[in-house]
């Protein structure tokens, strides 16, 4: 039986707009994600644990948003929308219980623009809904002339080597498979990017590895490319450290000595960052590819 809450809120604000992602808001439909991916910034907060089984419908959800986003709209406190921040807005359980959708047909309403980011095939079920935003989006005034789109739609890859995805990711569509369904969207006018967020040290972060996705990103019509490095949160059962460390003795043990090396902390080293950046940024210019989303 599936969880049910109900909130008192949905709609989050930032202090600031996103420079990745340029979102100055936030909603999650679910609480939880039954996709499960073992490296989740969430594993290592309060909402880590068994995450499929707490997995949660946050049942008013969208009496709760038609609420804020209609207080905003009144005050024209337009800004871009995350769909979703803490787990992937296109669950198997939306099928049935369509929360994500009743959100788009909010942000229609009242014309925010959206960011999406996913995993899931299912997202072309809701690919009319989100030409019309697309069209019909009031964006903030300093992005009018530089974005020009009111729905942002991304698909997350952290590697194209579909071993490691069953095991990293085993609840999401293969990769090939967002790969095709960007492509799908690309043709019915959507603006598409590829989150390689998070590239996977020594697993996915080799020239090779970055070329290879940033090629296949090009070639099934991403319009821009974001890459990022990992992060590892706690040290318990559940945590995203401690469960990937898990992975790697398990299957890649040769590793572990140098992921030992590198993460000391929570976050790879500036210096590591850096050079992924930099690297990526050539790659990108070979393929004549953004590699941000303006």
């Amino acid at each position: 039986m599936v969880n049910e809450k109900f909130v008192k809120s949905v709609l989050n604000k930032h202090k600031k707009r996103d420079s990745w992602f340029l979102d100055e808001y936030s909603v999650n439909p679910y609480e939880g994600c039954s996709f499960n991916c073992l490296y989740c910034y969430i594993r290592g907060s309060k909402y880590g644990l068994n995450m499929a089984e707490t997995f949660s419908v946050k049942a008013n959800a969208a009496e709760i948003l038609e609420k804020q986003l209609r207080a905003r709209a009144k005050k024209n406190q337009y800004g871009i929308v995350a769909l979703a921040s803490a787990t992937d807005p296109y669950l198997p359980i939306e099928a049935e219980r369509k929360l994500t959708q009743q959100f788009l047909e909010l942000f229609l309403k009242y014309k925010f623009p959206i960011f999406v980011a996913t995993k899931s095939k299912m997202i072309l079920r809701d690919v009319e809904l989100l030409k019309e935003i697309d069209a019909n989006a009031i964006l903030p005034d300093d992005l009018k002339n530089t974005l020009r789109h009111g729905a942002i739609v991304t698909f997350s890859i952290s590697t194209l080597d579909e071993n490691i995805s069953a095991h990293l990711e085993s609840g999401a569509a293969k990769p090939l498979e967002r790969f095709e369904t960007m492509k799908r969207c690309k043709d019915e006018g959507l603006f598409v990017g590829v989150n390689c967020i998070p590239v996977l040290p020594f697993l996915s972060d080799s020239d090779e590895k970055l070329e290879e996705m940033i090629s296949a990103a090009k070639h099934y019509g991403a319009d821009f490319i974001l890459v990022c490095g990992l992060t590892l949160f706690g040290d318990g059962i559940a945590d995203s450290k401690t469960l990937y460390f898990q992975f790697l003795k398990k299957y890649f043990p040769q590793l572990v000595p140098k992921y030992q090396q590198i993460f000391s902390g929570n976050y790879l080293p500036y210096r590591y960052e850096n050079d992924l950046r930099m690297r990526a940024r050539k790659l990108c210019e070979k393929y004549k590819f953004r590699n941000s989303i303006l």
